[in-house]
């Protein structure tokens, strides 16, 4: 029988494995502009949740996710190569890039919210703050929904109405 919670909890790790590649992706682009360093500084905040997240996975157990692994690695280097094609004031790669990644957090919180609930169930779950967890991921989502939101203009925009 398949342990549900391993992949489960292997599935969010394997997102937060492709965040981590697409800002790192978006910080080599932009390594002189404010988007890079933005890039760089959550980055650093979703590092940290991705280690939260090992740590529950060290005591829940692991799964053997090869192909899910795999699926992130393509899609990973899908969004790399439209991001290279975006000029250096952004584009459509770099616009679904943070839409993606606001995804991505959503589902972070989701996660956040489920595991005290599950943790009820399944006591291989950490007794971890998930509430402030929470929090995090929404201060994440409203970083990143800020720079997306800044982005359209510049990406939808026609060149005479952009400023």
């Amino acid at each position: 029988m398949a342990d549900t919670l391993a992949t489960y909890l292997h599935d969010h790790l394997a997102g937060s494995h492709f965040a981590i590649k697409l800002l790192d992706s978006l910080h080599d682009q932009y390594r002189d502009d404010d988007l890079g360093n933005f890039a760089l500084a959550i980055r650093a905040e979703i590092k940290q949740d991705q280690e939260t997240l090992e740590g529950i996975i060290d005591q829940a157990g692991r799964a053997n996710l090869d192909l899910t692994e795999a699926a992130g690695w393509l899609v990973e280097k899908a969004s790399k190569f439209k991001l290279q094609h975006d000029d250096s004031s952004g584009g459509l790669g770099t616009f679904e890039a943070l839409e993606t990644l606001t995804l991505g957090i959503r589902g972070k919180l989701a996660l956040w919210k489920a595991l005290p609930v599950i943790r009820e169930a399944d006591q291989r779950i950490p007794n971890l703050d998930f509430e402030e967890l929470g929090f995090r991921a929404e201060d994440q989502f409203a970083q990143v929904e800020e720079q997306r939101l800044q982005l359209a203009r510049f990406t939808f925009w026609p060149i005479s109405k952009r400023h």
